[in-house]
């Protein structure tokens, strides 16, 4: 085997929003953290590739290191979207400049990091939303369907079903919310110039609704409200099936994950622990534990 001294190795967590790259020397040490841009291959595959390349190499930077120290990086990636077998298989093919290249799935890496490499479960609730739970070296992945198909209780979702309840509210079909003159300030529209402004939107743009939600939600109003139980009610449900596999905790990750956990029952609440690491570093420690002659690896 290939000596280990002078290797560099590279986590990269890449979703919807964000690529985040965190580099190590041969001995495990962090040496830099970068982020860069949106790294889902779901959704933009070339933006995903850009997104990883540029998070590399400006992480090599910051760490006063130059490109032609790709070739010394073993790099653990893991990304949304790759639990598709097609788009998995696309990023498996991608001609990369790293020495190597470990391929998993975004929820793969934030369990690992979540609970330090050993058994556990994890939700994420950010842009999308997915369970994962892994016992005795056996995985099982809950949801990641995508936005619109899946992804309840995601900022995407909770955009979108805000933009639902708001344009009832708007026809006199629906309750009164909040919600409707929120998102017109929001979006600089009113009206049905609402449904032009989110023409072709995508899960990021309805993202960045999602905070009305919580903020309505907090300030009484009940349609808003609704909508987190509503979000809450599912995520009570994934986890009880995420614990049913036998383990005893699990953690809730993502940017929504803190400010939905009040919204969860009592028993799912009692059954949560805070994540020792973060997905990039369990993303890193996939890339140390692989063998190091592959070039891809689901894991």
């Amino acid at each position: 085997m290939t000596s280990d001294i002078g290797r560099l190795y590279l986590g990269i967590d890449g979703g919807g929003s964000k690529c985040r790259a965190l580099l190590a020397d041969a001995s495990g040490r962090p040496m830099a953290s970068v982020t860069a841009g949106p790294a889902n291959p779901f959704q933009d595959r070339a933006q995903a590739l850009a997104s990883i390349e540029a998070a590399s190499r400006g992480a090599l930077a910051q760490a006063g290191l130059g490109e032609a120290d790709l070739s010394r990086v073993v790099a653990g990636v893991g990304l949304a979207g790759v639990n598709i077998p097609s788009v998995y298989a696309a990023m498996a093919a991608w001609q990369h400049p790293f020495a190597a290249l470990h391929l998993t799935t975004d929820i793969h890496i934030a369990c690992l990091g979540a609970h330090g490499g050993e058994d556990g479960a994890v939700i994420v609730a950010g842009t999308g939303s997915v369970g994962y739970v892994c016992v005795d070296g056996r995985s099982h992945n809950y949801g990641a369907h995508g936005f619109p198909f899946g992804d309840k209780a995601s900022g995407a979702w909770l955009g979108l079903e805000a933009l639902k309840a708001a344009l009832l509210h708007l026809d006199g079909l629906g309750p009164q919310t909040a919600l409707l003159p929120r998102i017109e300030g929001a979006l600089g529209a009113s009206g049905l110039e609402l449904v032009a402004a989110m023409a072709g939107a995508s899960s990021r743009d309805y993202g960045a609704l999602a905070p009305l939600v919580l903020e309505c939600a907090d300030a009484g109003d009940p349609v808003a409200a609704a909508i987190l139980a509503d979000a809450a009610g599912y995520l009570d449900a994934l986890a009880r099936r995420l614990l049913s596999h036998g383990v005893s905790h699990f953690a809730l990750l993502g940017g929504l994950g803190a400010r939905l956990t009040n919204w969860l029952a009592a028993d799912v609440q009692a059954a949560l622990v805070t994540p020792r690491g973060q997905p990039d570093e369990g993303a890193l420690r996939f890339a140390r534990s692989r063998p190091q002659a592959r070039t891809a690896a689901l894991g």
